[in-house]
């Protein structure tokens, strides 16, 4: 019997879902190496757990549906990356189509929501950073989560975002001062 990790590679994965394999066990190889990935991906995001959880499905029918359609030009998790960025905020914006309330009773939501939030077990310090950044502008709120959280270098982020190195440092740049100054109003509070 071969191992397990003979099976998770991203070109044999991508042998089962599109060569003449066998799509389903390709995809439930697909699922045990990225869905947590991409989950925390989109849930720094979209920050509820139930809300990540409806947009990775969402972004794991797009990939089932897609597969076909990709090339290899990048690296699969980025591909799948990508995707779970574009749902993110698709659904961000239709979120905030939907909202009616101002970014304080925001703020103030998403604070109470993360401490009462049986996934999230940080502190203060941690959950005032998620709450300064659910009010960042959308394009700094995901070059910050990239960079920051992803730990992703500038270069990989221009290819997923297609965009220059100079705009994503200064994106990030913005972010963490406005990310700074909301945490430093809260500390004088």
């Amino acid at each position: 019997m071969e191992s397990k990790t003979t099976y998770t590679t991203d070109a044999h994965i991508l042998e089962l879902l599109q060569g003449s394999g066998d799509p389903e066990k390709g995809f439930r190889l697909l699922l045990e190496k990225y869905q947590e990935r991409l989950y925390w991906v989109v849930r720094r995001l979209v920050m509820e757990h139930e809300d990540a959880n409806d947009v990775v499905q969402n972004c794991l029918i797009k990939v089932y549906r897609n597969i076909h359609s990709f090339e290899g030009k990048a690296q699969l998790y980025t591909w799948l990356y990508r995707i779970a960025t574009n749902e993110s905020i698709t659904f961000l914006k239709q979120k905030k189509r939907r909202q009616t309330h101002s970014m304080d009773d925001e703020a103030n939501y998403l604070s109470n929501s993360l401490q009462a939030d049986a996934f999230f077990d940080g502190d203060e310090a941690q959950a005032r950073l998620y709450q300064a950044v659910e009010v960042l502008p959308e394009k700094q709120k995901l070059v910050f989560n990239l960079r920051y959280f992803e730990e992703m270098n500038y270069e990989d982020m221009s290819e997923l975002l297609q965009t220059s190195v100079g705009a994503l440092k200064a994106s990030f740049h913005h972010a963490a001062k406005k990310i700074e100054k909301h945490i430093r109003g809260h500390e004088a509070a």
